[in-house]
This record gives C-alpha cells, sequence and structure tokens, in this order.
C-alpha cells in the first residue's frame, strides 16, 4: 500500500482511518488473550488495507502499571499525534511505502513515556498474517517486561554550597 504525504496528513487530521480500542486489566491478560488480541489487530490492519484506509488499534492495560500497545499506520515512524510533522520528511510529489509501527506508551517504558518502532510494511503483513501476528505477540510481552520491571530515574537533589 502506497499513499502520498498530503493524502496522510488530510486522512489523519481529519481522523479518517478505522479505529479501535480495547482495553484489558493486567490480571486479566495471559499468553492465550495477548494471542487472541494480535491476532484481532492484524487483522484490523489488513481489513484496513483492503478499503485503502489507515489503521490505529490499541490494546490499554489497566492496572498499577498501565500500558497501551498500539498499532498505527503511516509512512514514517510518527504517531498520529505527531502528524503535521510528517511533512518535513519528504514531498508532495512522492508515493511512500505505508507501514505498521508497534508504539507502547507509558510513564513505565522509558524517560520519555513512549517508544515506537516498525513492524513491517502493510504488504508484508498481508502477504504473512499469522508471522506478524506471532511477532506482535512477542513485542507485547517483551514490553509488558520491560513495563513491570522499570525502575525510575531518581532526582538528584541539588547540593548548595555554604
Amino acid at each position: 500500500m502506497k499513499i502520498k504525504q498530503e493524502n496522510i496528513i488530510k486522512k489523519i487530521e481529519e481522523q479518517d482511518y478505522l479505529q479501535d480500542l480495547e482495553t484489558i486489566k493486567y490480571s486479566e491478560l495471559n499468553k492465550t488473550k495477548i494471542k487472541g488480541f494480535t491476532e484481532k489487530m492484524i487483522k484490523e490492519v489488513i481489513q484496513a488495507a483492503k478499503h485503502d484506509s489507515l489503521i490505529q488499534t490499541q490494546l490499554a492495560v489497566a492496572g498499577q502499571r498501565p500500558v497501551t500497545f498500539a498499532l498505527e499506520s503511516n509512512i514514517i515512524n510518527l504517531p498520529f499525534a505527531n502528524y503535521k510533522k510528517i511533512s518535513n520528511f519528504g514531498n508532495d510529489d512522492e508515493d511512500y511505502e505505508v507501514n505498521v509501527y508497534f508504539e507502547t506508551i507509558s510513564e513505565y517504558v522509558n524517560v520519555s513515556g513512549f517508544r515506537i518502532d516498525i513492524l513491517g510494511s502493510v504488504s508484508e503483513i498481508e502477504a504473512d498474517p499469522s508471522k506478524y501476528s506471532e511477532l506482535l505477540a512477542e513485542n507485547i510481552s517483551e514490553k509488558l517486561k520491560v513495563v513491570r520491571s522499570y525502575e525510575k530515574p531518581t532526582t538528584k537533589a541539588k547540593s548548595t554550597k555554604k
């Protein structure tokens, strides 16, 4: 799937894309449920592609250390929230390959509270959905471990000289 830069900006601005949000409690999350969610998320990516649409599908995990996992289709590794910056990275004449980015949003993932990685191009995901569903499940499991074990950096108190 390819798209022009100006078209993707317009679609995001007008929220002209498929959206889904699932919420689950940490206590209810297990490997089987993760697999079910990832299969659904990948199916939604494929469904969006069939309609030449963008996608934003999210899994919010509620609990002591909340985290949201999202898949967003874009031409660059920027979340939809920063869509206005897309024009800084290309031109309006070219068709760009649409990729799917895996986002982790949590104050327990890193100092910035946000991590984005490429999952694959829409075309690659359409060609082998089970591979990408498995890869997404592995990524979610890995990021859950990071969130569970994350220790926020301590801020050092400034010492004043007398």
